[in-house]
């Protein structure tokens, strides 16, 4: 459903909520190190991250990333938005052109009625659940919950 690098972005960000926050700047090798992330690649989903709003980007010797604004302002749409996109949530779920919207709504793949509540689930689950909330849950498992 998510992309690899959606799922690193997202982890990414609640690993900078848990260790950083909207002042403390965390440097890229080490965020790369504790998520065993590839530095290149990760680098550039931060920065898209960080073109985004998302994430706030300092260069320098003591520059790094950090969130752009607090953690319960962040829903994993959010990020989901900026690195995949939101076409998951509008086009046909078997691939077929006639569930998009057009003059002609009551003309729907097989599946569309059955799975048309589930994709609003879905969205209402990413749109509702903030970094907030993950980093709070992570925080509350004594280490049960690891990145």
């Amino acid at each position: 459903m998510l992309s690899n690098t959606c799922k690193y972005a997202i982890r990414a960000v609640i690993y900078l909520s848990l260790n950083g926050g909207e002042e403390k700047k965390i440097g890229i090798k080490e965020i790369s190190k504790e998520l065993d992330i590839p530095t290149p690649f990760l680098g550039k989903i931060l920065q898209t991250l960080a073109k985004n709003k998302l994430l706030s980007s300092t260069k320098g010797p003591h520059g790094g990333f950090g969130l752009a604004k607090p953690a319960k302002d962040i829903t994993l749409l959010n990020i989901i938005e900026v690195i995949d996109g939101l076409d998951f949530f509008n086009t046909c779920l078997i691939g077929l052109r006639t569930c998009k919207p057009t003059a002609h709504d009551d003309v729907q793949c097989p599946i569309h009625h059955k799975y048309e509540p589930i994709s609003k689930q879905i969205y209402d689950l990413f749109n509702n659940e903030t970094i907030e909330n993950l980093k709070i849950q992570i925080e509350e498992s004594d280490g049960k919950i690891g990145l």
